[in-house]
């Protein structure tokens, strides 16, 4: 016979994991501490990518990094130098801008008893050369990859989802240039397989693609925020200031 204790306390568990645990809040970006809560600057990895902009941030450099007011702005400025260095990442093209990045502390697993809604507010830049996104990456080797929202110099936001290098399913959404923000929203959910993951992505609330993510299940990601530049988004990139902002990003997990 269960005591009321360990009735209310088993209420209680159930509750919250119906309604969600919050992993990230809303309101990370609200000042540099609470930022350093939830995130880290730079990639996982470093400070290079497969693009022309190499990340600079920290502690006491928030100069392409800012986080205040509720809102992260990414900030990218060309670089001169005669002869610039190249980027440590694959393709390893030429170094033309310093910019930001940053990712999650926490890591996003999905498992057969559990799912994840992921979303944001974001202003992001549509010009040639600008290369801002908001994605999921493999901590383990590569894929899993899920692009929840990137910006490849045209008017559109790409939902991508990448189960190999070459099975990749791609979604183009339209996304207005006028740096207006507009809400992106992920949820992935295991399939009945317990294997794969179900990804819906939602722009203003409104359902737009549904993907699918062979042999996700259980397999850590990364968030990331960033602006990188050139790249796959064209060439030669802006001349002046490229600014890409995010607000309102909450993670949540629904089970355990």
């Amino acid at each position: 016979m269960f005591s009321p204790t360990t009735t209310l306390l088993s209420l209680l568990a159930a509750t919250a994991a119906v309604q969600g645990v919050t992993v990230i809040p809303s309101n990370s970006f609200s000042s540099v501490s609470t930022f350093e809560t939830y995130w880290n600057y730079l990639y996982p990895w470093g400070s290079d990518h497969n693009g022309s902009a190499r990340m600079r941030g920290s502690s006491s450099d928030h100069s392409h990094i800012n986080p205040a007011s509720g809102t992260l702005s990414l900030i990218a400025t060309p670089t001169s130098n005669p002869s610039p260095p190249t980027s440590s990442a694959n393709p390893h093209p030429a170094i033309h801008y310093a910019s930001g990045a940053v990712h999650a502390k926490s890591q996003i697993t999905v498992t057969r008893s559990n799912s994840y809604t992921i979303s944001g507010d974001f202003s992001a830049s549509t010009a040639r050369g600008a290369w801002p996104a908001f994605w999921l990456t493999a901590v383990n080797g590569w894929p899993p990859e899920v692009d929840i929202g990137e910006w490849k110099g045209t008017n559109n936001n790409w939902y991508n989802t990448f189960n190999t290098s070459s099975v990749v399913r791609s979604d183009l959404v339209s996304w207005p240039s006028d740096l207006s923000f507009h809400s992106l929203k992920a949820v992935l959910t295991a399939e009945s397989n317990n294997a794969d993951v179900r990804i819906d992505f939602y722009m203003d609330n409104a359902l737009r693609a549904t993907q699918f993510g062979q042999g996700f299940v259980g397999k850590p990601m990364w968030l990331i925020i960033n602006l990188q530049m050139e790249g796959s988004s064209g060439s030669p990139g802006p001349s002046g200031t490229t600014t890409y902002k995010a607000r309102n990003v909450q993670v949540t997990r629904t089970g355990s």
